[in-house]
């Protein structure tokens, strides 16, 4: 997790944000899957997409995780933009964090 945010923070000083998007996904899904696992939620899927996906609709799961783990999820829109102002490394950090402090 940790190497993925390195490169997420790499990619943005080097100006390619959508890498970092795609690295800060990847660190968020590495920690989504271990927390779902750990709680005994199977996701059949090796995306980390789908994983963050799965995440988010756990009901027991709190809004402000939730609310990353939706971000995370988020589309770029046709000229690969990102629709909503948010940082998805800081919400990475926040899941990764969040998610960690759920034994």
């Amino acid at each position: 997790m940790e190497r993925e945010l390195i490169d997420a923070e790499t990619a943005r000083v080097s100006g390619n944000e959508g890498r970092a998007r795609v690295c800060a996904r990847r660190a968020a899904g590495i920690a989504a899957r271990d927390w779902l696992g750990r709680h005994g939620v199977l996701v059949r899927s090796a995306s980390i997409y789908e994983t963050l996906q799965a995440l988010a609709q756990v009901p027991a799961l709190s809004s402000d995780l939730r609310t990353a783990a939706i971000h995370l999820t988020t589309r770029v829109t046709g000229d690969f933009q990102f629709p909503v102002e948010v940082d998805l490394i800081a919400e990475a950090r926040r899941l990764i964090a969040g998610l960690s402090h759920d034994h």
